[in-house]
């Protein structure tokens, strides 16, 4: 075992790989929980990492630690923040429900490296994970504060920009498109006719509005629960200690942190995160929406609606030659998928707020931060690769509007809607236009032309 160093808990000795920061309590999480090989995302990483780095500047503040202990802690704790130590953090997502496991890895790897600093022998306690490093703190208040500001630097910094800039490109193609005309659907079936622009200004508007809710919804995640420690009452820390460390991470960070107004609340549910998760899933139903509706327009390109013109990324069929699919569209309907199923995960996590602390805070956190990641990327892509090629076929456009009944709508203010029925039906019958059924009928050139003109048709009329 010369490879290892012992190191000891409250429940006796481990072996610890030599060179490893962690200490015996992460050891014991590596071996109870070889569930997934999924660690704790980077996220968390930083943001633990924030919060053990203001603590120990916010407790040598009020005279609990010493001014070297507190600036080494702070020292290796920039570490983690920075990710020079992610290989440090083995723990598995599916751990201790509270997150207390990766909450003392992180103690105990800034606790070693702090060590280290000090240029002292690992596992030798000179800076202690609890007393040090976890004072004034419980897993119970840390955890969840980190996931809080882990969610918050991803949303603002990744998923909120990548909207706005996809808010951009719908727009651009709603100018690009403002004059081709196109023929409405309801019901899968023909209606009355619409502006290629106005449909992509439609889809605009959608992300504008998620951009929205998600911006208002994620207010509830500036409040940390830091500072109620065990069960909310902030048993074993100073009353300044959140107020003062809450306000340095805020400085640090740019995001308005601030002491949750009720700690039992903070602890004991998680309806944050749930507001947070259901405005993601709120995000990729209204992705899903737009992506599957240009996959359809662009579909044929000539045996379906053929509309819009995909730009041709790659091959689309190892056996069918010159085909071109929809794959970007596809690719962020997946994403979608993902996102819908995560929430449904989130949700049933919120259910878990056993009393004083809910238990299922590492899947909520890994679910959530997924979501925002897997959102970002996919919008990313499909907005390059999707619709900064896309392209109008103004022809098909034409052509399919002209060979719709639906047109004569508009007749109906004229004929009536009985009779502009019965015109639709014998024009399906026999393969004649409407213009030539109403001509027989007796409606006039001149009514017809101002009637049937489709370009009318797409704005009220006074």
């Amino acid at each position: 075992m010369s490879n290892f160093r012992t190191e000891q808990d409250s429940l006796g000795e481990m072996q610890i790989p030599e060179d490893a920061l962690y200490g015996a309590q992460t050891a014991r999480a590596i071996d109870n929980f070889p569930i997934s090989g999924i660690p704790l995302p980077q996220p968390m990483l930083r943001a633990l990492g924030l919060i053990k780095k203001h603590a120990a500047t916010t407790n040598q503040i009020l005279g609990f630690l010493p001014m070297e202990t507190a600036e080494v802690i702070s020292r290796a704790a920039t570490e983690v923040i920075e990710g020079k130590l992610d290989d440090q953090f083995p723990v598995d997502i599916f751990q201790t429900g509270s997150g207390t496991s990766s909450n003392m890895n992180a103690n105990e790897v800034i606790a070693n490296r702090a060590i280290r600093l000090l240029g002292q022998p690992l596992g030798s306690k000179t800076i202690h994970p609890n007393d040090h490093v976890n004072f004034g703190q419980s897993s119970n208040d840390v955890f969840p504060s980190a996931i809080h500001i882990a969610c918050t630097e991803q949303l603002h910094r990744k998923l909120l920009p990548a909207l706005e800039q996809l808010l951009q490109q719908l727009a651009e193609k709603s100018d690009e498109f403002k004059d081709v005309l196109k023929i409405g659907r309801t019901h899968l079936q023909d209606a009355t006719p619409i502006k290629l622009g106005q449909v992509f200004s439609g889809y605009a508007r959608q992300v504008e509005l998620t951009h929205e809710r998600l911006s208002s919804n994620a207010h509830g995640l500036y409040e940390l629960p830091l500072g109620g420690t065990a069960v909310g009452t902030g048993i074993n820390t100073h009353p300044e200690f959140a107020f003062r460390t809450i306000a340095a991470i805020a400085h640090e960070t740019g995001f308005p942190f601030r002491e949750a107004k009720n700690h039992f609340e903070a602890q004991g549910a998680k309806d944050a995160l749930i507001t947070t998760s259901n405005s993601l899933k709120g995000c990729a139903v209204s992705l899903f929406k737009i992506a599957n509706d240009i996959r359809f327009l662009a579909s044929g390109p000539r045996c379906g609606i053929g509309e819009l013109v995909l730009p041709a990324i790659q091959p689309g069929s190892s056996i069918m030659p010159g085909k071109i699919n929809p794959v970007m569209a596809e690719s962020l309907m997946q994403v979608c998928s993902q996102v819908i199923g995560n929430d449904a995960t989130v949700s049933l996590c919120g259910l878990s707020g056993n009393f004083e602390l809910n238990v299922m805070m590492p899947v909520m956190a890994y679910n959530i931060l997924q979501s925002i990641e897997l959102l970002s990327c996919g919008i990313k892509a499909f907005g390059e690769k999707c619709l900064e090629g896309l392209q109008a076929d103004e022809k098909r456009c034409a052509d399919l509007l002209e060979q719709s009944l639906a047109l004569v709508t508009a007749l109906v203010p004229e004929i009536g809607y009985d009779r502009a029925a019965d015109l639709a039906k014998q024009a399906h019958k026999t393969g004649k236009t409407l213009r030539e059924l109403a001509l027989e009928d007796g409606v006039a050139a001149e009514v017809l032309d101002r009637l049937l003109d489709p370009a009318s048709m797409t704005e009220p009329k006074s």
